[in-house]
């Protein structure tokens, strides 16, 4: 376990032969993940890359050239037998623990590995500091996916420009094509959150919606099929808002991401299909209240996001966001509703 943390050296080195990486979850994480493992591919070819990987978010990515994945199932009573089972044989130059929950530190303990690399103090949580033997440097305000090219730092990988080699399946892409062929210029709203105070109101939703109609600027509602995302859906054909092209529940993720790609623009909040549109280019409106977007926001689109994240931190803390700890969150549940649809399209109307 964890006696003395080696100094990070982040000096280019010669490429290593086998790099392990363990981020099971969530998808905006992996978005972000992809564009360190695209820079160690592109400057490291020879290096063998194994990604530990959930279920869910091995459907963005299988096929991603270059990676080797094991796909874990983190709720299953036996993750950790079957993937120290899948490993047995195999030991990593390195292991790049890049999550810090319980499930995913536990998880990685049966991995082997010569360097044991992990977040810096200010984000070890949860017991990482218990199963790495490396750290990544602390940088103050720096946003989840600078915090991530840190490991390939640590490795010595040089730098490269920040790209992302998303793998598309020929048949995804074909089913989307043909259900975008009609439409014509458009745009994907992506409304819905992992959690329903993140979520904007669907009334905004869909005065934006019908602004963009009488424009002749076509919708693409996109979601998954879970509850939250059921639920907005209703709430928005209720209102009558008038949707294009309803794709709520009805793709794979790769299905989406092509979808994503050929748009004009993507509204949503803070949720995957924000991020699996920054690694395509297309430019994301990005909702904000509870989190701050400069830690959390589509990478490529920071100057678009719409945040009332500044005044729910003033308000609960009595403080601006920049004198707290970075990234700390607004707790009401209504603050989402402070956003306007003046607000929104005065951002979207750099795109459309």
């Amino acid at each position: 376990m964890l006696n003395n943390v080696k100094p990070q050296n982040t000096l280019p080195k010669e490429p290593l032969n086998s790099i392990c990486l363990m981020r099971l979850s969530a998808i905006g994480d992996v978005c972000h993940a992809v564009a360190m493992v695209t820079r160690i591919r592109q400057m490291w070819p020879q290096t063998q890359i194994t990604w530990v990987i959930g279920k869910i978010e091995y459907q963005l990515v299988k096929g991603l050239a270059g990676v080797r994945f094991v796909v874990c199932d983190k709720k299953s009573k036996n993750a950790r037998a079957q993937l120290k089972k899948d490993l047995a044989q195999e030991e990593f130059d390195a292991l790049l623990v890049m999550q810090i929950a319980l499930r995913a530190n536990w998880l990685s303990s049966v991995i082997k590995a010569k360097r044991r690399i992990g977040f810096d103090w200010a984000r070890s949580k949860e017991g990482h500091s218990l199963f790495i033997n490396e750290r990544i440097q602390a940088i103050p305000k720096a946003h989840v996916l600078e915090g991530f090219m840190q490991f390939a730092d640590v490795l010595g990988v040089p730098p490269a420009p920040l790209s992302w080699d998303m793998p598309i399946q020929q048949s995804d892409e074909i089913w989307a094509q043909e259900q975008i062929a009609h439409l014509g210029t458009y745009v994907v709203v992506a409304p819905t959150a992992s959690k329903a105070m993140r979520n904007w109101t669907p009334e905004g939703y869909t005065e934006v919606i019908r602004n963009l109609h009488r424009r002749g600027i076509a919708t693409v509602l996109c979601g998954g099929p879970g509850p939250l995302d059921k639920a907005m859906q209703t709430a928005l054909h209720d209102l009558d808002a008038p949707i294009a092209l309803d794709l709520v529940g009805q793709t794979t993720l790769q299905q989406m991401l092509v979808v994503l790609r050929q748009a004009r623009c993507v509204i949503a909040p803070d949720t995957g299909p924000a991020h699996m549109a920054t690694t395509v280019k297309t430019p994301v409106v990005g909702l904000y209240a509870h989190s701050n977007p400069m830690r959390t926001g589509p990478y490529l689109s920071l100057n678009n996001v719409v945040s009332v994240y500044p005044k729910a931190i003033a308000k609960e803390y009595n403080k601006p966001w920049e004198e707290l700890a970075f990234g700390i969150r607004a707790k009401g549940e209504q603050w989402m509703s402070h956003i306007t649809v003046e607000d929104v399209e005065k951002s979207l109307s750099e795109f459309v």
